[in-house]
């Protein structure tokens, strides 16, 4: 039977990985799997460069949406997923070799997953993850200094010059083509509790 796809979008900082890691939490393994489009950018040599040397990480010809299709079309045939994990550039982390099974539930995640029409089609539900500019730039700021150890002069460089930017060419004109919106200024936990109810249902239709 095949999957019933759902996607979660929203710009940089929105809230999409708290939201993934409270839905996740009402399904078992054997239920749902997550692909996240963040191991699908492509390597440093693939990348094109600004005049300064710099490379634009928020541009979808950043990321091998192409690949990522076709690897959701193999869960749809009952074939497993292979890939290499996306470090982020930290020098000192070792990429994993990542396997993806077919499950009833398949949460597709990332900036452009609404990019390409034709995956675009492919997705059952689209939810977008909306929240006001500073507080993405604040939730920013706390990721990339913290858990992946950029500058802040770099990180707040990169906002202004490709995030914001890329965000309002790309991704915000998304928002109003999605099914569901999830503000999340505040806390987005009963728009959460709603969907994954919804969700479940879903499943429980494919056991």
């Amino acid at each position: 039977m095949r999957p019933y796809f759902v996607g979660i979008c929203g710009g940089s900082g929105s809230g999409k990985t708290y939201l993934l890691k409270k839905l996740l939490g009402f399904f078992s393994n054997e239920e749902v799997t997550l692909i996240s489009q963040d191991n699908y950018y492509k390597d440093r040599d693939q990348q094109q460069r600004t005049a300064e040397g710099l490379i634009n990480f928020d541009h979808p010809e950043s990321v091998d949406l192409e690949k990522l299709e076709l690897d959701l079309h193999k869960l749809v045939k009952g074939d497993d997923i292979v890939i290499r994990e996306y470090t982020f550039n930290v020098a000192d982390r070792v990429p994993r070799t990542l396997v993806f099974k077919p499950a009833p539930l398949v949460i597709i995640e990332g900036l452009f997953i609404y990019h390409l029409p034709k995956m675009n089609d492919f997705i059952d539900l689209k939810v977008y993850v909306d929240a006001d500019e500073h507080i993405k730039l604040t939730r920013r700021l706390r990721r990339d200094i913290v858990e992946r150890g950029y500058s802040y002069e770099d990180t707040l460089r990169d906002y202004e010059k490709f995030v914001a930017p890329m965000y309002h060419r790309f991704v915000s004109p998304q928002k109003h083509a999605s099914d569901l919106i999830v503000p999340n200024n505040q806390h987005m936990d009963v728009a959460i509790e709603v969907l994954a109810n919804h969700l479940k249902t879903v499943v429980s239709t494919k056991a």
